[in-house]
């Protein structure tokens, strides 16, 4: 028997029994649909948490002081300092972007009619693109708003509602900070919503941090930001910025220098183990839907057992049995492989379309579901198959 012959009258018996191949096919739909799916959704949530880890700051190594076990005046020496930043900057010129730092302190401010505590932190002209900070009206700090010390303020998008309405009402505004008339000019949020777990509290006031320091009794910069060139770099210039501070103090000062790689490779690792534990779950369906094609199979080729002995009385050979059946199985089984891929694709398509998303999807996974369509026919169809093929002639024909 050629392919073309097997394949035809595969077809052929598959027509016959259209609901029950329909039914026995439906599980392949919905496995193929699923591992499809849940790689997609594990790729669009993965791109997600890593875009929003990397919006807080690209290649980005953070500092601060830990800890020490001497004196207050002691550790005071011990903080990181604004020397300690130009520092950063001199050293590691060629491999950083930009390093800056931060300042902070409280005040109160009158809000609504009642005085609140507001975060005021001082930094230069080199904070917002370190910290991927988003600029709604106005502007931000330029060097000579640093180099001058000038009392002019930029204030976060929350703070700037509250106390005028909107962002751009507040541009031009004066308000008093520390007893003293500070002009607003600009508003801003940060790119990544942080929650308050960075020094950008939800109503945080931003100043030159050479103002500040008139404010501060004690130099304290926490954290310092240093923006890496390079993505390859980050660790090798962590470990680069932990020496140079350990060196600008005293034996025993320990000091935090991180990065944000811990928490990407995190973030994958949980995204991967996620979709692991899923395309398992998928998987279970493929199988029990092939237990279901080898059931039917079996059924199939009771009901044709007399079929089966005729084509084996006139000459049929048993691989030629064997191989039809096999056609069945591997035809009922990729044809719902292939609709639930279809399905699968379908559905993050029509997201995009209609919602204009960006919906990764994996080519790998239709790929692999094609496959295991594929390999689920051929393999739970080869008992049934078999069984077919070693039917005795005379017995064949006998049966009724």
């Amino acid at each position: 028997m050629f392919l073309g012959e097997a394949f035809r009258f595969s077809v052929q018996a598959l027509r016959a029994n259209r609901v029950r191949t329909l039914l026995t096919g439906l599980g392949l739909v919905i496995g193929n649909a699923a591992v499809i799916l849940v790689v997609t959704i594990s790729l669009t949530s993965r791109e997600y948490i890593l875009e929003q880890i990397q919006g807080i700051g690209s290649n980005m190594v953070y500092a601060y002081y830990a800890a020490g076990s001497q004196t207050a005046t002691q550790v005071e020496a011990d903080f990181v300092k604004w020397a300690d930043v130009e520092a950063t900057r001199r050293q590691l010129e060629g491999r950083i972007v930009a390093a800056t730092g931060v300042m902070t302190n409280y005040d109160r401010m009158l809000i609504g009619g009642r005085e609140e505590d507001v975060a005021v932190i001082g930094s230069d002209e080199r904070y917002a693109p370190v910290r991927n900070l988003v600029l709604l009206a106005g502007r931000f700090l330029d060097a000579s708003d640093v180099a001058l010390r000038q009392k002019v303020v930029l204030l976060t998008e929350t703070l700037a509602r509250r106390l005028y309405g909107n962002q751009q009402a507040a541009v031009g505004q004066v308000l008093k900070l520390h007893g003293l008339q500070f002009t607003v000019i600009g508003t801003f949020k940060e790119k990544v919503e942080s929650f308050g777990l960075s020094e950008l509290a939800r109503e945080t006031a931003l100043i030159p941090i050479t103002v500040i320091r008139y404010f501060n009794p004690v130099e304290r910069i926490d954290p310092m930001y240093v923006q890496v060139r390079r993505a390859s770099d980050v660790e090798p210039v962590t470990a680069e910025v932990r020496r140079l501070l350990e060196s600008r103090h005293r034996p025993g000062a320990h000091y935090r220098v991180e990065n944000l790689s811990a928490i990407l490779d995190a973030a994958r690792q949980i995204a991967l183990a996620l979709t692991v534990v899923l395309v398992l779950v998928s998987a279970i369906a493929l199988v029990i839907s092939g237990i279901g094609i080898m059931n039917i199979m079996l059924v199939t080729v009771t009901e044709r057992t007399r079929e089966i002995g005729v084509r084996l009385a006139v000459g049929a050979a048993r691989r030629d049995i064997l191989q039809q059946f096999l056609f069945e199985a591997v035809l009922i089984s990729v044809s719902g492989g292939v609709a639930g891929i279809l399905l699968g694709v379908g559905v993050p398509l029509s997201v995009r379309y209609l919602a204009g998303l960006h919906i990764p999807i994996s080519k790998l996974s239709i790929a692999v579901a094609f496959a295991v369509s594929f390999l689920v026919g051929l393999i739970f169809g080869l008992l049934p198959a078999h069984r077919a093929a070693r039917l005795n002639p005379t017995e064949a024909l006998r049966y009724e």
